[in-house]
């Protein structure tokens, strides 16, 4: 049916405590707003929830009207699905809430928070969730997905760490998924999306992290790639947890820290962090500069907050991005002529190329115990991103990003993908070939919790 709800919205405001924002209303552009400014879409209906209640509510309108539902928690997803043409949009920005209990380790987080929200409240007691890079990402969909960063040598993936999650179901339901309670659907939310509900709180197991780390970034021109990716291929594998170490293709930034006849240049830098003591950092880095003299280096003690904010800038709001990513099993001569012919393709300064090591304790939870879609064996993310100021820009850079992967896939690990960083709606091929084997069982926990596919709008599983 046609989409409308602008004669409706009386009720949904009148059912709601938090805001209803309609096409006609003031700061309508501004609450349609995504990361990723190349995704326009006009929803009919945008219902600012505040409360569970107000989640229930807001399906409940959906479904007597035919609309169509996006959820909405940071919005950084970069193909836009925390939007929808002429439908409903529930966004949970409001219910941002953190609770911390450091004695239990344990946090309390709502569905709408950001990284920066989750990393501000755990860092008051030196504690943290592994998560994401990028502070202005929203907990919910970055964990519904994986949530791999800095951490995921220590301690996993974000979905590792869920102890619990409360959903609100298509049919209004609200439950609690745990190992203990609904432990199907706890299952399928570790790894799965959106598919199955609205989270609309999470409980995380939190690690002793900072609140101060070691920070350096060692940078390399073009014409050194190759030996960068050698030396980061015999280095990394062997280091403790306690380092992470990622390697990035990008322009050097114009810092004070760097010299100014480096400004903008691109090249490849190692990103070395560490978790430890400040002298086995600079050991490290050191090591690092005797084995190859790289162009600049900067090291420095930071916050553990500052390491979660170092990408925001680059990755600003307003941005024209267009992503896609792969696991690599190990960096083959094969794989860096790859990464050496297309690097320096790209148009924008601001697209870059960033590998995480995925090993230690991501490589230590068992293959099936989450809904994941990577395999548990030590290996590489390796992302291919392109960003620009405008969208003039993006067609070259779309093609550059689809061209790099497209060569990649002769050496990555099966279809498989991070489910965060597809950057596109994708086929049902395409997901059930990402999913691989835990696809059907993933399709049955569907049907169980969203048999009529309410929630469609992510890497869709269709109900079995």
């Amino acid at each position: 049916m046609t989409q409308t709800a602008e004669t409706g919205l009386a009720e949904l405001r009148a059912a709601l405590a938090g805001t209803v924002i309609g096409p006609r209303d003031s700061g309508y552009d501004d609450a349609r707003r995504l990361w990723n400014a190349s995704i326009d879409r006009r929803p009919a209906v945008i219902a600012r929830c505040e409360s569970v209640a107000d989640v229930q509510a807001a399906l409940a309108y959906a479904g007597r009207h035919g609309l169509e539902v996006a959820v909405r928690g940071g919005a950084h997803n970069a193909a836009g699905l925390a939007t929808v043409d002429d439908g409903l949009v529930i966004d949970l920005g409001a219910m941002h809430g953190v609770t911390v209990d450091p004695a239990a380790r344990r946090a309390r987080v709502g569905g709408g928070a950001l990284l920066q929200h989750l990393d501000a409240a755990t860092q008051e007691h030196g504690l943290a969730v592994p998560a994401g890079m990028i502070s202005h990402t929203g907990v919910g969909g970055l964990t519904l997905g994986g949530g791999m960063g800095w951490l995921s040598r220590i301690g996993g993936l974000s979905v590792d760490n869920l102890v619990s999650a409360q959903v609100v179901t298509a049919d209004g339901r609200v439950l609690r998924a745990a190992e203990d309670e609904n432990p199907d659907l706890f299952w399928a939310l570790r790894g799965g999306g959106g598919n199955f509900g609205v989270v609309t709180e999470f409980e995380f197991r939190l690690h002793e992290v900072g609140p101060m780390v070691q920070y350096g970034l060692l940078f390399w021109g073009l014409d050194q790639a190759a030996e960068v990716f050698r030396l980061a291929r015999e280095l990394i594998p062997t280091l403790p947890p306690e380092f992470n170490v990622v390697i990035a293709g990008l322009n050097a930034p114009p810092a004070p820290f760097v010299p100014e006849q480096y400004h903008f240049q691109p090249g490849y830098g190692l990103i070395v962090v560490g978790f430890g003591a400040p002298e086995s950092h600079a050991e490290l880095v050191e090591r690092i500069q005797g084995a190859m003299p790289p162009l600049f280096a900067f090291t420095s003690p930071m916050p553990y907050v500052a390491l979660q904010q170092l990408l925001d800038e680059p990755n600003a709001w307003g941005s024209h991005v267009y992503e896609k990513n792969c696991y690599l099993g190990d960096l083959s001569d094969e794989t860096i002529a790859v990464f050496t012919e297309h690097f320096p393709r790209k148009q924008s300064p601001l697209s870059l190329n960033l590998f995480y090591r995925l090993d230690g304790a991501y490589s230590q939870v068992a293959e099936d115990a989450t809904a994941f879609a990577g395999g548990r064996s030590p290996r590489y993310a390796c992302f291919v991103v392109g960003v620009c100021p405008a969208p003039e820009l993006m067609p070259a850079e779309r093609e550059w990003v689809r061209t790099f992967w497209e060569a990649l896939q002769p050496h990555a690990f099966g279809s498989g993908a991070y489910v965060n960083a597809l950057g596109e709606e994708v086929s049902d091929d395409r997901v059930r070939a990402v999913y691989g084997a835990k696809y059907d069982r993933l399709a049955r926990v569907k049907a169980e919790y969203d048999p009529t596919n309410t929630f469609h709008r992510n890497t869709n599983i269709k109900p079995a």
